[in-house]
């Protein structure tokens, strides 16, 4: 993977929030979300919350706004919902809730994805964006699509040490006018 870790800065934990969309998981059946626990731990990170939400956009945003008021919390990762069945809504909920969206994230993710599912990639509609200074990230429901994103990206990019850029270094700037 291209970039590199700068080991003169030293690493600094973000708190990040884990939502499960979901209308049938519970925490003894959703593997996605404990995947995404298990590797922010891993990687020195906080879990600052983790719930599960039924698949409904008002809960769902609802959701989202708590945690973006929270202090406590600089980064949201969602698995689930972000198919194009009907009861996906996921995306739809976070386009409520932000103030500017990070399309390259979804681009990303779907191009990395490619090399694993071939064309089943584009029936993902993962995004990505920023409110109130906390980052959202909604991935697909699968455990792998919830791996790769960790791996192929978000562990990269909410590393500060990461160079040439990272998102983690701008969370100080998120709210700047």
């Amino acid at each position: 993977m291209p970039g590199r870790i700068d080991e003169t800065i030293p690493f600094a934990p973000l708190r990040i929030a884990v939502m499960t969309v979901s209308d049938t998981r519970t925490e003894e059946t959703d593997r996605s979300g404990a995947t995404l626990v298990e590797r922010l731990t891993k990687a020195g990170h906080e879990l600052a919350a983790k719930v599960i939400v039924r698949d409904e956009r008002p809960a769902i945003a609802a959701r989202l706004r708590e945690w973006i008021a929270d202090p406590g919390i600089e980064v949201v990762l969602a698995t689930g919902g972000t198919g194009v069945t009907g009861r996906d809504v996921t995306p739809e909920a976070f386009n409520e809730v932000f103030e500017k969206e990070i399309p390259g994230f979804g681009e990303l993710f779907r191009m990395l994805s490619y090399d694993g599912i071939g064309t089943s990639t584009i029936q993902s509609r993962a995004v990505a964006g920023v409110a109130g200074g906390t980052y959202l990230f909604a991935l697909p429901g699968s455990t792998g699509a919830c791996r790769d994103a960790w791996d192929m990206i978000l562990e990269s990019q909410l590393d500060i040490r990461h160079k040439p850029c990272n998102f983690a270094e701008l969370i100080p700037r998120l709210q700047e006018r």
